[in-house]
């Protein structure tokens, strides 16, 4: 196995985003297991990613952080694979792409954490309101069978992680539109096959324990 193509990550993180996406593409590459608070804060791993924070990949030596960053590159980088549209047809991949990064992030990750944007303040968060962000989500994955169109790329990998992620922990409402769209995903052999490698390391790292 090459080392040109490396993963840091804890499987109890993001780094499950590209651990799929990495699958998808079926190139070989080595994995890293990071423990929250020791490895990942620690010098060694910082000079690779200064926030100490995962997932990041490292692909010839470029390093790429940021999930929402990680799936476009790879499918750029190995394109073999058939992960993005041609570049005339990327406006529904990159607008999915960036609401994934932008809106869903931030109104999910308030919700997990109690945060309500009161109504006159709205105007002052990109995101508006949590209940915009789901009509807007619900209404994108109903529009095609992929968020981007006919074929499956990878803003299906980030914006699919994010609602599988959220329907299973509670903070992506359990409509029918997301469930039908994440059921579909999840029975990828790749998905599969990154959630069997994840769940396998996060059974050592707690037997390590």
């Amino acid at each position: 196995m090459t080392d040109e193509l490396i993963l840091y990550t804890n499987p109890m993180s993001r780094g499950r985003i590209a651990r799929w996406m990495l699958e998808e593409v079926g190139a070989p590459y080595r994995t890293e297991i990071l423990q929250f608070g020791t490895t990942m804060k620690g010098d060694a791993y910082k000079t690779v990613n200064p926030m100490g924070k995962v997932p990041t990949i490292v692909h010839n030596g470029k390093v790429v952080t940021e999930c929402a960053a990680i799936c476009p590159y790879l499918a750029d980088a190995f394109p073999e694979a058939g992960l993005a549209p041609p570049t005339d047809r990327r406006a529904d991949y990159y607008r999915w792409l960036f609401f994934g990064a932008g809106p869903l992030e931030a109104a999910v990750s308030n919700r997990a954490l109690g945060f309500e944007v009161p109504p006159e303040r709205e105007r002052m968060i990109g995101y508006g309101s949590y209940a915009d962000v789901m009509d807007t989500l619900e209404k994108a994955v109903q529009a095609n069978p992929y968020i981007a169109g006919d074929v499956f790329s990878a803003a299906d990998v980030y914006v699919g992680a994010q609602i599988g992620w959220g329907l299973q922990f509670g903070t992506i409402e359990k409509r029918p539109a997301f469930e039908e769209y994440f059921g579909r995903l999840a029975s990828r052999e790749a998905c599969r096959r990154a959630n069997e490698k994840d769940n396998a390391a996060a059974a050592e790292l707690q037997n390590a324990g």
